[in-house]
């Protein structure tokens, strides 16, 4: 497998706790804080990181006019629920 390419090295500061916790797994796992801090990110983005993404795009579209406006979906529910053709 190919070595993935890496950024200049770059400065993080961290509270202590958390540096510790990092270095308790990065001990357990016999493997460098830098490993540990990267599937820490790579999973952050991965969940939070990628939803925060997708809200921002959602925002975009609403704000350019795309989308469908929230009381009109609630009233085509309503009809729908009533027995009305949709």
């Amino acid at each position: 497998m190919p070595k993935q390419k890496l950024s200049d090295p770059i400065t993080l500061r961290l509270p202590l706790d958390l540096l510790a916790e990092i270095q308790a797994v990065a001990d357990a796992c016999e493997r460098s804080r830098s490993w540990v801090m990267v599937r820490a990110l790579k999973a952050y983005m991965a969940q939070e990181g990628r939803e925060i993404e997708e809200m921002a795009e959602a925002q975009k579209a609403t704000a350019s006019g795309e989308g469908i406006d929230a009381d009109d979906v609630l009233t085509e529910l309503d009809a729908v629920i009533k027995g009305a053709p949709a």
